[in-house]
Protein backbone atom coordinates (compact mmCIF):
# COMPACT_ATOMS: atom_id res chain seq x y z
CA UNK A 1 0.00 0.00 0.00
CA UNK A 2 2.66 2.66 0.61
CA UNK A 3 4.53 1.80 -2.69
CA UNK A 4 1.25 2.37 -4.35
CA UNK A 5 0.47 5.90 -2.08
CA UNK A 6 4.04 6.99 -3.48
CA UNK A 7 3.87 6.20 -6.73
CA UNK A 8 0.61 8.40 -6.99
CA UNK A 9 1.97 11.06 -4.97
CA UNK A 10 4.91 11.20 -7.85
CA UNK A 11 2.26 11.01 -10.78
CA UNK A 12 0.03 14.08 -9.36
CA UNK A 13 3.10 15.72 -9.24
CA UNK A 14 5.46 15.68 -12.50
CA UNK A 15 6.90 19.04 -12.43
CA UNK A 16 8.24 21.18 -9.97
CA UNK A 17 6.21 23.70 -7.71
CA UNK A 18 5.96 27.03 -9.65
CA UNK A 19 4.78 30.24 -7.88
CA UNK A 20 1.42 30.97 -10.46
CA UNK A 21 1.85 34.64 -10.20
CA UNK A 22 4.50 36.67 -9.79
CA UNK A 23 5.44 40.65 -10.09
CA UNK A 24 8.69 41.28 -12.66
CA UNK A 25 10.42 44.83 -11.52
CA UNK A 26 12.85 46.08 -13.99
CA UNK A 27 14.52 49.35 -12.99
CA UNK A 28 17.42 51.20 -15.43
CA UNK A 29 19.64 52.57 -12.91
CA UNK A 30 22.14 53.43 -15.56
CA UNK A 31 23.20 57.31 -16.16
CA UNK A 32 22.44 57.94 -19.49
CA UNK A 33 21.26 54.03 -20.95
CA UNK A 34 17.79 53.42 -22.84
CA UNK A 35 16.41 50.20 -22.48
CA UNK A 36 14.18 49.37 -25.92
CA UNK A 37 11.22 47.29 -25.49
CA UNK A 38 11.01 44.36 -22.77
CA UNK A 39 10.01 40.92 -23.13
CA UNK A 40 9.44 39.61 -20.08
CA UNK A 41 8.84 35.60 -20.21
CA UNK A 42 8.01 32.38 -18.14
CA UNK A 43 9.07 28.92 -19.82
CA UNK A 44 9.97 25.51 -19.74
CA UNK A 45 13.42 24.38 -18.56
CA UNK A 46 14.18 23.24 -21.57
CA UNK A 47 13.54 26.82 -23.30
CA UNK A 48 16.43 29.11 -23.91
CA UNK A 49 17.05 32.62 -25.52
CA UNK A 50 20.68 32.22 -25.92
CA UNK A 51 23.83 30.43 -24.70
CA UNK A 52 26.74 32.56 -24.00
CA UNK A 53 29.64 31.80 -26.16
CA UNK A 54 27.54 30.11 -28.95
CA UNK A 55 26.31 32.18 -31.72
CA UNK A 56 23.25 34.31 -31.28
CA UNK A 57 19.93 32.77 -33.04
CA UNK A 58 18.41 34.98 -35.72
CA UNK A 59 15.58 35.96 -33.45
CA UNK A 60 18.05 37.22 -30.58
CA UNK A 61 20.24 38.91 -33.18
CA UNK A 62 17.05 41.12 -34.26
CA UNK A 63 16.52 42.02 -30.77
CA UNK A 64 19.92 43.04 -29.70
CA UNK A 65 20.35 44.87 -33.23
CA UNK A 66 17.31 46.64 -33.50
CA UNK A 67 15.06 45.61 -30.40
CA UNK A 68 12.74 43.62 -32.61
CA UNK A 69 11.10 41.08 -30.70
CA UNK A 70 8.67 39.54 -32.88
CA UNK A 71 11.08 36.75 -33.42
CA UNK A 72 11.22 35.86 -30.22
CA UNK A 73 7.77 36.36 -29.47
CA UNK A 74 7.24 33.32 -31.83
CA UNK A 75 9.70 31.09 -30.68
CA UNK A 76 8.31 31.30 -27.00
CA UNK A 77 4.71 31.31 -27.86
CA UNK A 78 5.10 27.88 -29.92
CA UNK A 79 7.39 26.90 -26.31
CA UNK A 80 3.73 27.44 -24.37
CA UNK A 81 5.56 30.45 -22.56
CA UNK A 82 3.55 33.11 -20.89
CA UNK A 83 4.87 36.24 -21.93
CA UNK A 84 4.81 40.32 -21.23
CA UNK A 85 5.42 42.08 -24.03
CA UNK A 86 6.69 46.13 -23.61
CA UNK A 87 5.20 46.49 -20.03
CA UNK A 88 6.87 50.00 -20.46
CA UNK A 89 5.06 50.93 -23.58
CA UNK A 90 8.08 52.08 -25.08
CA UNK A 91 11.84 52.87 -23.75
CA UNK A 92 12.75 52.42 -20.06
CA UNK A 93 14.82 55.58 -19.90
CA UNK A 94 17.38 56.43 -17.32
CA UNK A 95 16.46 56.50 -13.77
CA UNK A 96 13.10 54.78 -14.15
CA UNK A 97 11.30 51.20 -13.67
CA UNK A 98 8.40 49.63 -14.88
CA UNK A 99 6.34 46.45 -13.50
CA UNK A 100 4.73 43.79 -15.10
CA UNK A 101 2.50 40.72 -13.84
CA UNK A 102 3.10 36.87 -15.22
CA UNK A 103 0.63 34.73 -14.04
CA UNK A 104 1.03 30.82 -15.13
CA UNK A 105 -1.87 29.62 -14.43
CA UNK A 106 -1.90 25.22 -15.44
CA UNK A 107 1.32 25.56 -17.22
CA UNK A 108 3.08 24.04 -14.26
CA UNK A 109 5.99 23.83 -16.46
CA UNK A 110 7.29 26.98 -16.81
CA UNK A 111 9.58 26.78 -13.66
CA UNK A 112 11.87 29.85 -15.87
CA UNK A 113 11.69 33.31 -15.82
CA UNK A 114 13.51 35.08 -19.14
CA UNK A 115 13.68 38.80 -19.76
CA UNK A 116 15.43 40.62 -22.66
CA UNK A 117 16.09 44.41 -23.86
CA UNK A 118 18.49 46.06 -26.00
CA UNK A 119 20.97 48.29 -24.88
CA UNK A 120 21.15 52.01 -26.79
CA UNK A 121 22.99 53.40 -27.27
CA UNK A 122 25.11 50.14 -28.79
CA UNK A 123 24.97 48.30 -31.64
CA UNK A 124 24.47 45.12 -30.31
CA UNK A 125 24.35 44.92 -26.67
CA UNK A 126 21.13 43.60 -24.65
CA UNK A 127 20.68 42.66 -21.05
CA UNK A 128 19.61 39.97 -20.26
CA UNK A 129 18.14 37.62 -17.50
CA UNK A 130 18.62 33.99 -18.99
CA UNK A 131 16.47 31.08 -17.83
CA UNK A 132 16.16 32.56 -13.62
CA UNK A 133 14.73 29.34 -11.32
CA UNK A 134 11.39 31.24 -10.11
CA UNK A 135 11.10 30.97 -6.80
CA UNK A 136 8.79 29.07 -5.48
CA UNK A 137 8.53 30.76 -1.74
CA UNK A 138 6.11 33.90 -1.17
CA UNK A 139 8.73 36.62 -1.01
CA UNK A 140 10.55 39.57 -2.65
CA UNK A 141 13.59 38.51 -4.61
CA UNK A 142 16.29 40.75 -6.24
CA UNK A 143 18.79 40.36 -9.30
CA UNK A 144 21.18 42.50 -10.86
CA UNK A 145 21.57 41.71 -14.64
CA UNK A 146 24.78 42.56 -16.89
CA UNK A 147 25.06 43.53 -20.64
CA UNK A 148 25.78 40.89 -23.36
CA UNK A 149 26.79 41.93 -26.98
CA UNK A 150 25.56 39.32 -29.30
CA UNK A 151 28.98 39.42 -31.58
CA UNK A 152 26.79 40.14 -34.63
CA UNK A 153 28.05 43.60 -35.69
CA UNK A 154 31.09 45.43 -34.88
CA UNK A 155 31.03 48.10 -32.19
CA UNK A 156 31.81 51.03 -34.78
CA UNK A 157 29.91 53.15 -32.40
CA UNK A 158 28.42 54.77 -35.19
CA UNK A 159 24.69 56.19 -35.72
CA UNK A 160 23.31 53.99 -38.49
CA UNK A 161 20.87 51.83 -40.16
CA UNK A 162 17.33 50.09 -37.80
CA UNK A 163 17.79 47.18 -39.78
CA UNK A 164 19.18 44.04 -39.07
CA UNK A 165 22.70 43.49 -40.79
CA UNK A 166 23.34 46.69 -41.52
CA UNK A 167 26.22 48.74 -39.34
CA UNK A 168 25.44 51.41 -37.11
CA UNK A 169 22.96 51.56 -34.14
CA UNK A 170 19.67 53.05 -34.10
CA UNK A 171 19.05 56.32 -32.71
CA UNK A 172 14.71 56.91 -32.21
CA UNK A 173 14.60 60.35 -30.95
CA UNK A 174 15.21 60.93 -27.04
CA UNK A 175 18.66 59.80 -27.78
CA UNK A 176 19.51 61.93 -31.05
CA UNK A 177 20.57 65.14 -29.36
CA UNK A 178 22.32 63.54 -26.83
CA UNK A 179 25.05 61.46 -29.66
CA UNK A 180 27.43 62.96 -31.80
CA UNK A 181 27.95 62.96 -35.54
CA UNK A 182 30.23 62.26 -38.06
CA UNK A 183 32.36 59.21 -36.43
CA UNK A 184 34.98 57.55 -38.21
CA UNK A 185 33.96 54.08 -36.23
CA UNK A 186 35.33 52.99 -33.16
CA UNK A 187 35.80 49.30 -34.24
CA UNK A 188 35.30 46.76 -36.55
CA UNK A 189 35.10 43.31 -35.53
CA UNK A 190 32.55 41.14 -35.21
CA UNK A 191 33.25 38.65 -32.46
CA UNK A 192 30.54 35.90 -33.57
CA UNK A 193 29.17 35.05 -30.43
CA UNK A 194 27.68 36.13 -27.49
CA UNK A 195 29.41 37.39 -24.89
CA UNK A 196 29.62 39.91 -22.23
CA UNK A 197 29.47 43.24 -23.04
CA UNK A 198 32.41 45.33 -23.06
CA UNK A 199 30.70 48.84 -22.65
CA UNK A 200 30.46 51.91 -24.64
CA UNK A 201 33.84 53.53 -25.43
CA UNK A 202 33.21 56.86 -26.88
CA UNK A 203 34.38 60.21 -27.14
CA UNK A 204 33.78 63.37 -26.09
CA UNK A 205 34.41 64.89 -29.79
CA UNK A 206 30.52 65.99 -30.43
CA UNK A 207 31.44 66.55 -34.27
CA UNK A 208 33.97 63.57 -34.73
CA UNK A 209 36.40 61.16 -33.78
CA UNK A 210 36.71 57.69 -33.43
CA UNK A 211 32.60 57.51 -32.28
CA UNK A 212 29.30 59.39 -32.27
CA UNK A 213 28.65 57.90 -28.38
CA UNK A 214 29.13 60.76 -26.11
CA UNK A 215 31.66 58.97 -23.30
CA UNK A 216 30.77 61.38 -20.36
CA UNK A 217 26.72 60.34 -20.85
CA UNK A 218 26.82 56.55 -22.23
CA UNK A 219 29.59 54.94 -20.88
CA UNK A 220 28.62 51.90 -18.15
CA UNK A 221 30.02 49.54 -16.25
CA UNK A 222 28.11 46.06 -15.73
CA UNK A 223 25.41 45.60 -13.94
CA UNK A 224 22.85 48.04 -16.17
CA UNK A 225 19.85 46.72 -14.62
CA UNK A 226 18.01 46.20 -11.13
CA UNK A 227 15.16 42.95 -11.41
CA UNK A 228 13.16 42.57 -8.57
CA UNK A 229 10.91 39.47 -8.48
CA UNK A 230 7.78 39.61 -6.25
CA UNK A 231 6.05 35.74 -5.52
CA UNK A 232 2.14 36.33 -3.91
Amino acid sequence: MKRLILSLAFAAFPFPALAAEFDVEIHNPTRGLYFTPLLVAAHAESVTLFESGEAASSNLRAMAEVGDLSGLINFLNAAGANIAENPASGLLAPGESTVTTINTGSAVANTQLSLVAMLLPTNDGFLALNSLTVPTEPGTYTYTLDAYDAGTEANNELRGSESVGQPGMPVPAELDSELGTNGTGAASTVEGYVHIHRGNLGDTNLSGGPSDIVSTLHRWLNPVALVTVTVK
